[in-house]
């Protein structure tokens, strides 16, 4: 268990922020798995008491708590009190207007939340199914799981004003871990649950993740271990027509057009509102996501290694005139390189000669000189790989590889090479993870390697890499 007390400053006491694991075996079920009405909880099992616990946290206080989903950890509070929902976004950072989405952890809960709150005698008038139908194909094929439905919210409503950012709608899902739905229906409310890290740095995949983003701001940390998706859900609209996708996530546009009813949904997280200035329809869509600290270059999806040629002259010219992060211009910058399906390692680094420049007419080459240390990527199957970028001049048009060695003009970046595979669920898994592991070590310069965003979660990844670009490379 990792616990650090820092003192805060708003509340004017320490907050200890502790990480409890969960075990995750015997945790709940669906008393009908093909109606998803009702999720109920074991009688007999020990491993509910961490979760026991965090519910009595969420309905005593206002402090949010992180948890485990299946795409990524969430941050979560009482969805029915403002006190609480304003307890995510101070947390966060988040801005006010980005509207939140509610966790259910059943049909019935979620039923309840689609009729008013009460009516003129104290009763909900509605007796019909209040969920759109439009809906229930969607629910039945990928409920559990990676999918956000946006719905009306009535009035009065039982969810705070908070969390649809002022909205007539409020986007709801139920996740398909047992852990989150166990959660919730001990908490016996929905809850309000974005994703669980400081607000427009890379979502958490990982219990670690949040602590790191979050130590100190928050008290308590359930650790189910690494997320499976590794993206966050999709988002749509079914109250409008067509029906629209609004986020990319981890159910791909062609799995949504499987279901009748959805066939012509159309892409909508380009629209007006995620580049003016309007409110976001569902989250993710106006403000930036996503990003390290480093400057991000992304390279769309290229079949070969991008063109480095200027690449080297960049190092020397723009790179080193940069100040790293540790604040000396002296050190030698640190560029990370995250390749998926075409880059050949060093992403063409090696052996790039640079345009003839100077007084003389030799040419700059670059080299790397590949260390053989490898070390495993965070609760990942990717590794590590370090390198160093050696610049050298070329003696004659003839010059041997032997001459290139004694000609170096000396060492002028550091490279830390992450290779997330070729199969889209794998870069999905890991993007997060390097993003993060770069930020942590602290590299000036980040260059990825883009996928074609057809099919399958490669749209979402896709999104996410474009928000946490600062330049984009064809």
């Amino acid at each position: 268990m990792m616990e650090n007390t820092i003192l805060n400053g708003t509340q004017g006491r320490p907050l200890r922020t502790r990480v409890v694991q969960v075990v995750t075996s015997n945790l709940g079920a669906f008393q009908e798995q093909s109606t998803l009405e009702n999720w109920e909880l074991p009688t007999d099992s020990h491993d509910l008491e961490p979760l026991r616990d965090a519910a009595r946290h969420l309905k005593t206080t206002d402090i949010p708590i992180g948890f485990p989903t299946e795409t990524v950890y969430g941050l979560g509070a009482d969805a029915t009190r403002s006190a609480a929902v304003k307890g995510i976004y101070k947390t966060k950072g988040r801005p006010s207007d980005n509207p939140l989405i509610i966790h259910i952890c059943d049909l019935t809960m979620l039923r309840s939340l689609l009729k008013p709150a009460t009516s003129d005698n104290g009763h909900s008038k509605i007796t019909e199914d209040p969920i759109p139908d439009i809906y229930k194909p969607l629910i039945k094929k990928y409920w559990p799981g990676p999918l956000t439905i946006l719905l009306p919210n009535p009035q009065p409503s039982k969810l705070a004003p908070e969390v649809t950012a002022g909205l007539p709608t409020f986007g709801a899902r139920m996740p398909e871990l047992p852990l989150a739905l166990s959660l919730i229906k001990l908490a016996g409310v929905p809850l309000a649950a974005p994703s669980a890290n400081a607000s427009t740095k890379p979502s958490p995949t990982t219990a670690e993740h949040v602590h790191h983003d979050l130590d100190g701001k928050i008290e308590l940390i359930l650790d189910g271990g690494p997320c499976d998706v590794g993206v966050e859900s999709s988002v749509v609209d079914g109250l409008c027509d067509p029906p629209v996708l609004l986020r990319p996530g981890g159910l791909s546009i062609d799995k949504i057009r499987e279901c009748p009813g959805w066939e012509n949904v159309v892409k909508g997280y380009k629209d007006q509102s995620e580049i003016g200035s309007s409110a976001p329809r569902a989250p993710g869509m106006k403000y930036k996501h996503y990003s390290p600290k480093a400057s991000v270059t992304l390279f769309e999806a290229t079949k070969t290694n991008p063109d480095m040629t200027e690449l080297p002259l960049e190092i020397r010219q723009a790179v080193l005139s940069m100040n790293p992060v540790s604040g000396s211009k002296n050190d030698i910058p640190k560029i990370g390189i995250v390749s998926t399906r075409n880059w050949r390692n060093w992403a063409g680094f090696d052996h790039q000669e640079s345009k003839t420049h100077g007084a003389e007419s030799h040419e700059d080459v670059t080299r790397v000189i590949e260390s053989d240390f490898k070390e495993p990527l965070e609760r990942t199957s990717c590794q590590l790989q370090y390198g160093e970028v050696w610049v050298g001049q070329k003696l004659s048009d003839k010059s041997t590889s032997d001459e290139m060695e004694t000609s170096h003009k000396g060492l002028v970046a550091r490279i830390i090479a992450i290779a997330l595979g070729s199969d889209t669920k794998d870069i999905a898994h890991g993007l997060f993870s390097a993003l993060r592991e770069l930020d942590k070590r602290n590299v000036d310069a980040i260059y990825v390697e883009g996928i074609e965003d057809q099919g399958d979660i490669a749209a979402a990844v896709m999104n996410r890499l474009r928000k946490a670009a600062s330049i984009i490379k064809a």
